[in-house]
């Protein structure tokens, strides 16, 4: 049965004592657009953008750029440095290349990204730790939640449950683009996903 992870985060956040630090997975610019408008609410947001999944770098950079462009309208947000590491993903999904798009290559790719995220919010101290990427409606919130949660086990850390398309987040999360003139990538971040278009 599938769990209802807006309705969890819900519960969480109405006994939510004081603004803890939420270390957040950013998947790029537009994504995290509605996210932090909604978490910065009740967080002290530390925003990890970490996607060696983009390609190529120029690809990443310009998204990159594009979040940099978001967090200039949000003030409070602290981003977390990190490096490009295409080789990375490359080896994560070694094998899995001819894969079909959201199947086990997607997994590993989502595997990777955040296990860094909770490796991260274990190595700042913060509360919990969650990601963007359920805000899109090309992105399994089961399978991701899935991960956090047994991530958040491995390294003994708190996972925010989420699934930030509903209640029009990504209705919104397009509306916000539109205000902040962020460009809107048409492919996830991969070259196997920018091929399958």
């Amino acid at each position: 049965m599938k769990k209802n992870y807006q309705l969890e985060l819900d519960k969480l956040l109405s006994h939510l004592e004081g603004r803890p630090r939420l270390l957040l997975h950013s998947c790029c610019g537009p994504c995290s657009s509605y996210v932090l408008e909604y978490l910065t609410q009740y967080f002290e947001v530390y925003l990890s953008y970490y996607n060696p999944n983009i390609q190529p770098e120029a690809e990443y950079e310009l998204r990159l750029a594009n979040q940099l462009k978001v967090l200039s309208h949000m003030p409070g947000v602290t981003l977390v440095p990190c490096e490009y590491d295409g080789e990375a993903y490359a080896g994560a999904v070694a094998g899995l290349e001819s894969e079909p798009e959201g199947g086990a290559r997607c997994t590993r790719c989502f595997e990777l990204r955040l296990d860094f995220a909770a490796r991260e919010c274990k190595r700042l101290g913060c509360g919990f730790f969650s990601t963007t990427l359920t805000v899109s409606p090309h992105k399994d919130a089961q399978r991701i939640n899935a991960i956090g949660e047994a991530l958040a086990e491995k390294y003994g850390v708190k996972w925010l449950p989420g699934d930030f398309k509903k209640r029009d987040g990504y209705r919104r999360s397009i509306e916000l683009s539109h205000e902040f003139g962020l460009y809107r990538q048409n492919y996830c971040g991969c070259l196997y996903s920018k091929s399958g278009r």
